[in-house]
């Protein structure tokens, strides 16, 4: 990831689910907030319910490269964090990634112009 970091403080995590922007549909939940540096800072976080480490672990790596492969498309500037929900473990990446993306043009995340 060029122009973004790991977001890993549990504090930063709080302070996204109370005071940042949201927007879910049936596979994911993303919040987002400003942070005042010119890189985002991007967390995921995948709930023990969804199964055991290794299935939390691919959708965790999936939603890794859908990140990484649209890092282009994203504005600078944000804390971001991804919640995955029930359906994304069945989810095709595709699907993910069309999800994902929605979510960010829905919170105005996305580029105008789309490289």
């Amino acid at each position: 990831m060029e122009f973004s970091k790991p977001l890993k403080l549990n504090h930063v995590f709080h302070r996204l689910y109370r005071s940042g922007n949201q927007a879910g549909n049936r596979l994911l939940v993303l919040y987002c907030r400003k942070n005042r540096l010119p890189e985002n800072r991007v967390g995921i976080t995948v709930s023990k319910k969804l199964g055991k480490a290794v299935t939390r672990n691919r959708v965790r790596r999936r939603l890794r490269e859908i990140y990484r492969l649209n890092e282009s498309r994203f504005l600078p500037g944000y804390d971001i964090v991804v919640v995955a929900r029930g359906r994304a473990v069945e989810a095709s990446f595709q699907q993910l990634t069309g999800a994902y993306l929605a979510l960010a043009d829905k919170l105005r995340l996305l580029r105008e112009d789309k490289p």
